[in-house]
C-alpha cells in the first residue's frame, strides 16, 4: 500500500473527491483544521485522527456526502477506504 501525503492546501481540498476507488492511504498534514468531510465521494473512508506523537486519538467512518470534527485537533489525519487498515485508538504510527 502506498501512503500519498497531502500537505498543501490544493491536495488537502482535492483528497478523496471523485476517486471511484482507492486502495492506498491519504495522510493529511499541515492542517489549521481537523474537519473532514465526504462530499464528492464514491465509497465509505475510514479516517484516523493522530496527535503530534503519531499516536491515533479517534476513528470514524464517513458514508458519501457526511461531516465529522474530532473532538480536539489532530496533527495528522489518515484516510483509507473502509476496512482497508485494522488500526485503533492508541496506535503509534511511523512514517516519515
Amino acid at each position: 500500500m502506498e501512503i500519498i501525503e497531502a500537505n498543501s492546501f490544493f491536495k488537502r481540498l482535492k483528497g478523496l473527491m471523485g476517486k471511484r476507488d482507492f486502495n492506498d492511504a491519504i495522510l493529511f498534514s499541515n492542517l489549521r483544521d481537523s474537519s473532514i468531510h465526504s462530499h464528492f465521494m464514491l465509497f465509505e473512508i475510514d479516517a484516523y485522527f493522530l496527535d503530534e506523537k503519531k499516536i491515533i486519538f479517534e476513528k470514524t467512518t464517513l458514508k458519501p456526502w457526511k461531516f465529522h470534527k474530532p473532538k480536539k485537533q489532530a496533527k495528522y489525519i489518515l484516510e483509507t477506504k473502509k476496512n482497508k487498515l485494522k488500526l485503533k485508538i492508541g496506535d503509534k504510527l511511523e512514517f516519515f
